[in-house]
């Protein structure tokens, strides 16, 4: 499976991103879909999370209530909706995607996800 990010770029504090994670190779295998970001000398961090079936979502407190991850199997796509963004936002987000036989589960480890994709940078400043 290969992931390919999309829609990142320069936003002013207090604007609006939509990112997109495009899987292509195998893509009718069971895939749950995870986001992470990691900003400049800070490790990785977990950011959204969303189960197979699209209706179990799990968020990092500080993007929940912000930020909105979504998908649409049919396109092989997930999004990362980023309302009110803030500086400390400013990182490059990846996607990741790991198999799972569970269509409710997602996941909140890095370490759990087998496919990551190359990142999308973004950047919030005025």
């Amino acid at each position: 499976v290969q992931l390919v990010e999309s829609g990142g770029g320069l936003v002013q504090p207090g604007g609006s991103l939509n990112l997109s994670c495009t899987a292509s190779g195998p893509t009718n295998s069971r895939y749950a879909v995870g986001w992470f970001r990691q900003a400049p000398g800070k490790e990785r961090e977990f950011v959204a999370a969303i189960s197979l079936g699209g209706g179990a979502t799990d968020y990092a407190g500080s993007v929940k209530g912000r930020f909105t991850i979504s998908r649409d199997n049919a396109k092989n796509t997930v999004y990362l909706q980023m309302n009110s963004l803030k500086p400390e936002d400013t990182a490059v987000y990846y996607c990741a995607a790991r198999y799972t036989y569970y269509r409710a589960n997602y996941y909140r480890n890095q370490y759990e996800y087998e496919y990551w994709g190359q990142g999308t940078l973004v950047t919030v400043s005025s």
